[in-house]
């Protein structure tokens, strides 16, 4: 590590993406001050996506940054540490030995940015029209569980559960519980543009799809325990990091996340004199390739096994991510409760010879063909690249003849959700810091990948044991095993997991707090001040 880079101390279940920023210009960080952020994740509408800003039509970890800070959601994430405390809600907690029935008490005198008042029954409406509308490019999967959801009071809320779910406070905590006012958005469709009407610390003060910006301003209505330590953030979205970087030396933003290329996080760490540090995190974003297990070739087992006995993650590492990664052998990271190394146990190290016994044994003429897809916007420069080695390895076994199709996300998402691709790439940055939240989004029924892939072990019997145990460490061994029986037929890949860097000029104060345990942007934590 570079003289530079400041290392943070990890927390348990820090995650990716680093939006950080800097505060505001007065002592106590008050109202004053603009905090400048940069990132090349774009937030635009698409033909396919003309509600890009509907909590019920987006499941991206860019928007939800901004989702989590103008929505509020009964629970939310604390400053540090796992468990889920209370934000709308005055409280909150299970009424039953069988964890089926949840209560929240909300806060008395909520209100939302446009002065309506917020009552238990907007918060009935927001969670049943998620699950009405239950897009395909939302996280209704999340809330699937739910049988139904009353207010028996003005102030009170009931959630019953279908099965016991003792996660149910984490996904409380996601947007996926986004409040929504009643009296705005439609119950039964999806609210188009970029509007946004919520009760959290940040009202949407403007959006600028076309020059890139967007603009989050202190909402002073809102009734919570988060103190904001500046008044304003400003968003600016650029097509690359190079322009980025520029951006961040110039002065012309304050904070620089994704995303960061291996080469600029040395190159800023490295530079002396230039106001500008690098902070780096511990994380548990993941990289995985996905197999549409319905496909001709893709689809046949062997084949995956194939790929996962010649992939060489050690290389992809070391020669693309210059070691900001490290090699990831289960589609749980670790650091998490649970985690084990799976694919490892199974295939061991990268050997070609073992790959075309196990082809040959399946009868698989080779080499075999296969098209490699990944997204050129979305997880960075360095994705190309990636997918370029991958080929390599592949092809230099003598069992495939691989090649890489790269298609923007726009695209590339509503397609991969359909199976249009064999073989594609994805990330993951978990919703909250614990292995169902990478295990029921890849493998239950309602996954979001859209996958054809089916266990029934998996979904009948390991996640909802899974679920029953609210000590996570008791349910240890149905995750090893989960993670065994992907390993054993490879509907995914887990390729590397991702350490976490912020490029933050001088002057920048609260970064050690501005990501809670599951990566949230805690923007109000910003502010800033005279460096020690």
């Amino acid at each position: 590590m570079n003289r530079k880079t400041l290392l943070l101390p990890a927390v348990a279940g820090l995650l990716a993406p680093l939006l950080v920023a800097c505060g505001n210009d007065s002592a106590d960080g008050g109202n004053g001050g603009t905090i400048v952020v940069g990132t090349t994740d774009r937030i635009e509408a698409t033909e396919k996506a003309p509600a890009p800003l509907d909590p019920a039509a987006v499941y991206d970890v860019s928007t939800w940054n901004v989702f989590r800070n103008t929505f509020q959601t009964l629970l939310r994430l604390p400053r540090a540490g796992g468990q889920p405390e209370a934000e709308a809600a005055e409280e909150c907690g299970f009424a039953d030995q069988r964890s089926t029935q949840y209560r929240c008490t909300l806060r008395e005198g909520l209100t939302f940015s446009n002065g309506h008042e917020l009552t238990a029954e907007d918060v009935v409406f927001s969670v049943n029209r998620m699950l009405g509308i239950d897009d395909p490019g939302g996280p209704a999967s999340l809330l699937s569980n739910l049988d139904r959801v009353e207010a028996p009071s003005e102030n009170e809320v009931v959630f019953h559960l279908r099965k016991p779910d003792a996660t149910f406070p984490h996904k409380l905590a996601t947007p996926a519980a986004a409040i929504l006012d009643s009296e705005v958005y439609p119950a039964d469709e999806l609210y188009e543009g970029y509007g946004i009407t919520g009760s959290g610390p940040y009202v949407l003060e403007s959006f600028d799809a076309e020059g890139g910006r967007a603009v989050l301003a202190r909402n002073e209505a809102y009734k919570g325990d988060l103190e904001l330590r500046n008044g304003r953030v400003e968003l600016r979205f650029f097509d690359d990091s190079q322009a980025m970087e520029k951006a961040l030396r110039d002065g012309d933003i304050d904070v620089m996340n994704r995303s960061l290329s291996p080469e600029q996080i040395d190159r800023l760490g490295s530079d002396k004199g230039d106001g500008i540090d690098v902070v780096e995190m511990s994380g548990q974003e993941i990289r995985y390739l996905v197999f549409a297990t319905d496909d001709p070739v893709a689809g046949r087992k062997a084949v995956r096994q194939a790929v996962a006995q010649t992939v060489d993650r050690g290389e992809l590492v070391r020669d693309v991510y210059e070691r900001t990664a490290e090699p990831l052998y289960s589609i749980v990271p670790s650091g998490l409760t649970g985690h084990h190394n799976s694919f490892f146990n199974t295939y061991g190290e990268p050997d070609a010879k073992a790959a075309r016994a196990t082809l040959e044994r399946a009868g698989v003429d080779t080499p075999v063909e296969l098209e490699l897809t990944y997204t050129t916007d979305h997880y960075g420069p360095a994705t190309a690249e990636e997918f370029k080695v991958l080929a390599e390895q592949l092809n230099d076994s003598g069992l495939f003849r691989a090649t890489v199709k790269g298609v923007p996300w726009k695209t590339y998402r509503p397609a991969s959700a359909e199976q249009k691709y064999a073989v594609y790439g994805m990330g993951w940055f978990p919703d909250f810091p614990d292995p169902d939240n990478f295990v029921a989004p890849f493998f239950a029924e309602d996954n979001f990948l859209g996958s054809p892939y089916e266990n029934n072990e998996i979904r009948e019997q390991l996640i909802p044991r899974t679920r029953v145990k609210e000590q996570r460490d008791q349910a240890v061994d149905d995750f090893v095993r989960v993670q065994d029986i992907v390993a054993k037929e490879v509907p995914v890949l887990p390729l590397w997991q991702g350490k976490q860097y912020v490029a933050a000029r001088d002057g920048v104060t609260g970064v050690e707090w501005a990501l809670n345990s599951s990566s949230v942007l805690q923007l109000w934590e910003l502010g800033r001040g005279v460096q020690d």
